[in-house]
């Protein structure tokens, strides 16, 4: 952010409770600069996890249903939102995985494990992939830190080759 959304002054970098950040010379608006929330779907469908690949990405990166937590809705209702926008499925359920800090895009990502059911739809999709559980390999970045908790939990190895 460049200029004060409140005045239109640019803003400056100035030292606010004890860190660097933007801040108005004119109205004292301060930018924070807060992480944004974002939900993670570790999708489990027919006893397999539900990959996808967003446009954009690299042809060989696939990861779980991930989106921005919207105004007026829990993390839960988030996730099950978002596994039904991205794959057309309907959670059964929603339990909580863990929370992960993603400074590279400041956010914090609340993940969690959505047992789903249905046809598998994602036109929105640069592709999907089924893998079952056992051959999961979580990359230790992103979300894969909340699969790699997740696969933990069910007692199953997670070391990468």
């Amino acid at each position: 952010m460049k200029f004060c959304p409140q005045c239109g002054e640019e803003l400056v970098e100035a030292t606010v409770a004890g860190k660097k950040r933007k801040k108005c010379r004119s109205c004292d608006f301060v930018f924070w600069n807060n992480p944004t929330p974002v939900v993670a779907a570790i999708v489990e469908h027919e006893g397999s996890v539900v990959l996808i690949r967003n446009k954009g990405w690299p042809e060989k990166l696939f990861g779980v249903v991930t989106g921005f937590l919207e105004q007026g809705e829990t993390p839960e209702e988030g996730a099950l939102r978002e596994v039904k926008e991205e794959l057309g499925l309907e959670g059964h359920s929603v339990s909580f995985v863990g929370y992960y800090p993603f400074f590279e895009m400041n956010q914090i990502i609340l993940a969690f494990h959505v047992p789903a059911h249905g046809e598998i739809v994602g036109e929105e999709l640069a592709g999907i992939k089924r893998v079952p559980i056992d051959r999961l390999k979580p990359k230790p970045f992103g979300t894969g830190k909340a699969l790699q908790d997740w696969l933990q939990r069910r007692g199953m190895e997670t070391t990468r080759p």
